[in-house]
């Protein structure tokens, strides 16, 4: 498994792996990342074994870094070349981010099978790249583009973890309440916070009957904590919430980015939501991947530029009103999810590797490694 940097990389390559893992024809995985990305603070205490590079990334940089970063790849493709030899991989899979290429570019040139898998509606530069080499290409969301159009191209939908997936127990809107979770990455969003706090202000009418979940990072914590307690608003304000799954299960209505890895656990749980797109993302990828969504009817958007207290109150009174509204959302989100996900891209990796279409049969004794 090579690549990550970001949660939207790893957390799917960590579905994943768990699935390999599970197969009787799999002997081993191992992670290829950087010292500086998130794979290096996570992977090990998950129990994966991670062999770094040293590479950067080229695009968007200015000349003298680029001069940098372009002089690293060949030495990180010298180290790939080390650490590919000694694993001897059956299939390399690159889940983007700045080690996927020299790692993935690599094993194909060592005549080893290659797959990417991209999580986003824009594709990234590293795997637009790598999609002209490798044996096939897994897509969260259908190549409108066609950016990969003349690969062999699998729309799988981006992968979520098992635990995720085993720990949502749905609930339905009881009685007259209405439950909110707000969250804006594992570090918050201090645009959502002040916005949502800012919002409750126009919907001092219904504010008794909204049961708030809002994950705020820990540098807003107390002051969106103290803002709710002036509203008089029931709220569960956390800097960090462990068991997302839960909060998923029991929410009525989400409030976040369009991420990846939220876009795919939204459409895994099968609820609504109200999807405020980072507008920083490269080529406004998060807009692409909430776009996928408001077009099916599954989610409502509202660009940054245009987000204030008053635009988002309007949104959520509306959808609070509107309880049908919320079940056809949820429906068509469900259409959109696939809780299968990292299981059909192992399934296609044994095909590449020749093992059939039904694995789990144990048609082959001999042990793979990833």
């Amino acid at each position: 498994m090579a690549g990550g940097g970001t949660g939207g990389h790893v957390f799917p390559a960590v579905a994943i792996a768990g699935e390999f893992l599970e197969r009787p024809d799999v002997q081993d995985v191992l992670f290829i990342g950087t010292e500086k990305g998130l794979e290096a603070r996570i992977l090990r205490d998950m129990g994966f074994t991670l062999r770094t590079i040293n590479v950067e990334g080229v695009k968007g940089r200015r000349a003298a870094k680029m001069i940098v970063s372009l002089l690293k790849i060949p030495w990180s493709i010298a180290q790939s070349v080390s650490i590919i030899r000694n694993f001897r991989p059956d299939i390399v899979l690159g889940v983007g981010g700045y080690a996927s290429g020299p790692a993935v570019i690599t094993a194909h040139f060592m005549g080893i099978k290659t797959v990417i898998a991209e999580q986003n509606a824009l594709p990234g530069f590293t795997n637009r790249m790598l999609g002209r080499f490798v044996d096939r290409i897994f897509l969260s969301f259908p190549d409108r583009e066609g950016w990969f159009a003349d690969a062999g191209t699998v729309v799988t939908g981006n992968p979520v973890r098992k635990g995720f997936v085993k720990g949502i127990k749905k609930s339905r809107r009881t009685g007259d309440k209405f439950s909110i979770l707000i969250f804006g990455g594992s570090q918050g969003a201090q645009t959502i916070n002040r916005v949502v706090v800012e919002s409750i202000g126009y919907l001092k009418d219904i504010k008794d009957r909204l049961v708030i979940t809002h994950q705020t990072g820990d540098k807003d914590m107390d002051e969106v904590s103290a803002a709710y307690h002036d509203y008089g608003v029931d709220a569960g304000v956390h800097s960090f919430i462990t068991d997302m799954s839960s909060a998923y299960g029991s929410a009525d209505l989400l409030i976040c980015r369009a991420g990846a890895t939220s876009v795919a656990e939204i459409t895994a749980s099968g609820k609504a939501s109200v999807l405020i797109p980072y507008p920083f993302a490269a080529g406004g990828h998060q807009e692409l991947n909430a776009r996928v969504l408001t077009d099916a009817g599954a989610a409502e958007m509202i660009l940054e530029s245009e987000l204030d207290g008053k635009r988002l109150a309007g949104v959520i009174r509306r959808l609070f009103n509107s309880p049908g509204t919320i079940n056809r959302m949820e429906k068509e989100s469900e259409k959109l999810g696939n809780v299968k996900a990292a299981e059909d891209i192992v399934d296609e990796c044994m095909i590449i590797l020749g093992q059939g279409t039904d694995i789990r049969g144990q048609k082959s004794g001999v042990r793979r490694k990833i």
